[in-house]
């Protein structure tokens, strides 16, 4: 079961950037959905320079600038969050850190953690940034990558393989689709890479198709009883996960994966289909991972 963490606030990175205002406003909806407060964390370079005498006045010049920085930033971002959701109680820090070690701290008293998908200086469109791919990796709760274009309608859609991290990934789906009144659209992606050819002969491929088919099924069922008002619709693709899931993202509101699926082991990188959508989805990218998953609060 995923970690509901009842009452435990939406965290949002900030770091002035047009990606991360994104977020935050997305962040804003989010914690407005859950009932919770949106917490707003800013963070810059700890410096630390080996220096002596006019230098260390430099250095520490430098650190109150810095420190000034970080709190316009936060300041801005407060404000767009209460333009975006009036009344919602919002929360600011400032520290001076690296920002993947801070947020994944963080991500142990929240119950999302929500950040653009590149900072200063990311080219539109490309590659997600290191902050953001980092902290989907390590954090102790799900993360969103905010990216992509921010639709208010179409389905939550969610990957499901079959392994365990898939089952997290499907219970936050599912409250995901609750909680937004959406349908959700869970795909199962199946690959003929592992078919021994000889095998055709006896289990052919619609048959193959109709395993998997059942296999979702199986997936689904107990979690459509649990939400009895969410419309699923299925779908079984013999194709390349990632593909799919970024062909499913441009009709999306929000898209879901586990990290990591089967076959890897666990670690701090993220699995090659997670990894991929979080690069290449064309909606904001819900990432769940095992250690994100336990009892219910």
């Amino acid at each position: 079961m995923v970690v509901k963490r009842a009452g435990r606030p939406v965290v949002a990175g900030v770091d002035g950037s047009q990606p991360a205002r994104r977020a935050v406003r997305w962040a804003a909806r989010e914690a407005q959905r859950r009932h919770v407060p949106l917490r707003l964390v800013g963070v810059f370079p700890a410096l630390v320079p080996q220096l002596t005498g006019k230098m260390i006045g430099s250095a520490a010049a430098m650190r109150d600038a810095l420190r000034e920085l970080a709190g316009e930033q936060l300041a801005a971002a407060a404000a767009a969050a209460a333009d975006e959701v009036a009344g919602l109680a919002v929360e600011q820090q400032i520290a001076a850190d690296d920002p993947i070690p801070h947020l994944v701290e963080q991500s142990r008293s929240a119950q999302l953690v929500v950040i653009g998908d590149r900072g200063h200086g990311g080219v539109h469109g490309l590659l997600a940034g290191s902050v953001a791919v980092g902290l989907a990796a390590q954090a102790a709760c799900p993360v969103v990558v905010v990216r992509g274009t921010d639709r208010a309608d179409g389905p939550v859609v969610v990957g499901v393989d079959g392994s365990p991290v898939s089952e997290a990934a499907l219970e936050f789906a599912f409250d995901a689709a609750a909680v937004r009144r959406a349908p959700l659209r869970a795909v199962h992606v199946w690959s003929d890479a592992f078919v021994d050819p000889g095998l055709t002969s006896v289990a052919t491929w619609d048959e193959l198709q109709q395993e998997h088919q059942m296999l979702l099924a199986e997936r689904l069922a107990g979690w459509a009883e649990k939400y009895p008002d969410v419309a699923v619709q299925r779908a079984v693709e013999l194709d390349r996960p990632a593909r799919v899931l970024v062909e499913e993202s441009a009709r999306a509101q929000l898209l879901v994966v586990g990290s990591r699926g089967r076959g890897n082991v666990a670690g701090r990188l993220l699995g090659s289909v997670s990894h991929a959508v979080v690069h290449r989805a064309d909606c904001p990218v819900a990432v769940v991972r095992p250690e994100t998953v336990s009892e219910s609060a």
